[in-house]
């Protein structure tokens, strides 16, 4: 159903990356999917989708933008400069794709232009691209006055990846089920958190399936219920969620060395507790209160892009344009 009201000119979205505070992954359920329980955790590093009506079809601009920090020069601190990574186009496009389903589902009229500004890495774990069929769908819904339920919002975020009902919801939550059933939590306080991308990349199917060959894939159920009983209802804290680990930092194979050596790095210019997030590659460590994030960047040796990010209570924030 739409609304009556005029048209805007356009919606702006800021639709924020997301971590994974612990994430605990079950064995291979009967549909192909697996079980799992996860903590997630919006944060501040986000892309710009800006949605604008046109007559008819759907049409995607990509612009890339560093979000990455400033490295100070000197043996050992060269910075890469961040790899784009491949973003799919076409009908495989998760924006393109989001505005086709959601046109489809309610029979939206006419077409819609979307640009997109991407700051978040390409295959790091934190979600952009479900960020980006999120705010697609949730964009093109406000270009139209389209009034829709949570329900109905969550089970098409759904059918487009595991990750784009959390971007929805946004904030703090308990994610089940194969990461779409979500229960709100509350985070008991704010915190910051470096972000180090390697150049290497981890295919999450991949990791998926060396999973199934590890003696990891086999007592998941058991996982899976621990790591919920530890949860709890209550506010929690990052530091405590991430007590819990992620499964896939068991099965990185050759990848393996790589992502120690990022951690021990991470952990020797002061950044606390260093994860993996989804299936990686991107590692991320708090900035404890005694330290400026500016002061680990400085001790940090390795030429990975670094992102300062912030946890924030919000998936998606949206902007209309008359």
């Amino acid at each position: 159903m739409t609304s009556g009201r005029r048209a805007p000119r356009a919606v702006r979205i800021e639709a924020r990356a997301k971590l994974n505070l612990g994430l605990a992954v079950g064995s291979r359920r009967p549909d192909g999917f697996h079980d799992l329980a996860t903590v997630f955790q919006s944060v501040s590093l986000a892309d710009t989708l800006v949605v604008a009506p046109r007559r008819a079809g759907f049409t995607l601009a990509i612009r890339h933008e560093d979000a990455s920090l400033p490295r100070p020069h000197g043996p050992g601190r060269r910075r890469r400069a961040p790899s784009h990574g491949r973003i799919p186009a076409g009908r495989a496009n998760l924006v393109l794709r989001a505005a086709r389903l959601l046109a489809d589902r309610y029979r939206l009229p006419g077409g819609a232009r979307f640009t997109l500004i991407k700051r978040i890495p390409v295959g790091s774990g934190m979600g952009g691209g479900s960020a980006d069929a999120a705010a697609a769908l949730s964009g093109l819904a406000r270009l139209h006055g389209l009034r829709w339920s949570g329900a109905e919002r969550l089970a098409l975020a759904a059918g487009l990846g595991s990750d784009v009902p959390f971007i929805l919801f946004g904030g703090t939550a308990l994610g089940l089920g194969r990461g779409e059933r979500m229960r709100r939590m509350r985070l008991a306080r704010p915190f910051r958190a470096l972000v180090a991308v390697p150049t290497w990349r981890v295919e999450t199917a991949r990791a998926f399936r060396s999973l199934d060959r590890s003696k990891y894939g086999l007592t998941g159920r058991g996982r899976i219920l621990r790591f919920v009983e530890a949860v709890g209802r209550e506010a929690i804290t990052a530091n405590r969620a991430l007590r819990f680990g992620n499964t896939f930092e068991m099965v990185l194979g050759e990848r393996r060395s790589g992502f120690l050596s990022l951690c021990a790095r991470l952990r020797r210019a002061g950044a606390e507790e260093p994860h993996l997030t989804g299936s990686g590659s991107a590692v991320f460590g708090m900035v404890p209160a005694r330290l400026t994030a500016g002061r680990i960047v400085d001790r940090f040796v390795g030429d990975e892009s670094i992102y300062l990010i912030r946890s924030r209570g919000t998936g998606l924030t949206h902007h209309t344009l008359r």
